[in-house]
């Protein structure tokens, strides 16, 4: 395979990798440092040490973001734990539960509606008060979202600093 079009597959590989760090279930900024690795082995890591450090700082930051961000969001609309597990069972179930439904629309609708149910649920559940449960579902899913989308635009500057490292290397 010419070095170009590696260089564009990896690329797109990226593009995949940032996608995934805004959907949940998805890979995210793991990708990204998979294809600079792949890139590193085809060309000896020349230059490398930027783009890896910063994508190594990025997949540490999303961990703590996902923690952070349902915290705070469950914190915020006043959910307890059975609230937020629900809210991870929600999701694990809308997405594989709805994937026989069809392979696109099935787990992204799953993705969308299975985390606030799981939160209502779980809420519900714990309180007796819908009202409470109702408030405390969004406020997860609120908080994910957001973090999701921090996350997104960190894979992202990880894949700018690739493109920025490297461009000139493949195009110059």
């Amino acid at each position: 395979m010419p070095i170009t079009a590696l260089y564009w597959l990896l690329l797109a590989v990226m593009g995949v990798g940032v996608i995934g760090a805004v959907v949940p279930a998805l890979p995210g900024a793991i990708l990204i440092l998979g294809a600079i690795i792949v890139w590193g082995l085809v060309n000896g890591f020349v230059g490398l040490g930027i783009p890896i450090a910063v994508t190594i700082v990025v997949l540490l930051a999303n961990s703590l973001i996902d923690f952070l961000a349902t915290y705070l969001g469950a914190k915020q609309a006043g959910a307890s734990k059975w609230g937020q597990i629900g809210a991870i069972v929600g999701l694990l179930l809308g997405v594989f539960g709805l994937l026989p439904a069809s392979l696109i629309g099935g787990p992204l609708l799953g993705l969308l509606i299975g985390p606030l149910l799981g939160a209502i649920i779980g809420e519900f559940l714990y309180r007796r008060d819908l009202k409470l449960a109702v408030r405390a579902g969004i406020g997860i899913v609120v908080g994910t979202l957001i973090g999701n989308l921090i996350e997104g635009l960190l894979a992202l500057i990880a894949m700018i600093v690739f493109i920025a490292t490297t461009w000139p290397q493949v195009m110059g």
